[in-house]
């Protein structure tokens, strides 16, 4: 049995500073609430070739399922949840008391 479409966004780093972003039309945000979101297969294909189109601020261009709270996107998976939080490239919580 074939599951279900779930709505997804693009997403991707920024290919100069790194950062996890978000498309939102016509561009690029760093907030997850701010993307465009796809409501079916041909939607999130779209999206893709669209996000896809800036090779020179972008570097991983794919799409990531996500849940609409009150029309909202949220991250629906612990992967995303983490990518939200920024860079962990420092030391905290568990990895703090191993310095």
């Amino acid at each position: 049995m074939a599951r279900p479409f779930a709505p997804k966004v693009a997403t991707a780093n920024h290919l100069l500073e790194g950062d996890v972003i978000y498309y939102s039309r016509p561009g690029w945000t760093r907030e997850l609430s701010e993307a465009t979101v796809a409501r079916s297969p041909e939607e999130a294909e779209a999206l893709l070739r669209e996000a896809s189109g800036f090779p020179l601020e972008t570097v991983g261009v794919v799409l990531t399922d996500v849940t609409l709270e009150n029309g909202v996107p949220t991250p629906a998976h612990f992967r995303e949840t983490f990518r939200t939080r920024g860079p962990s490239n420092y030391f905290h919580g568990k990895q703090a008391g191993h310095v």
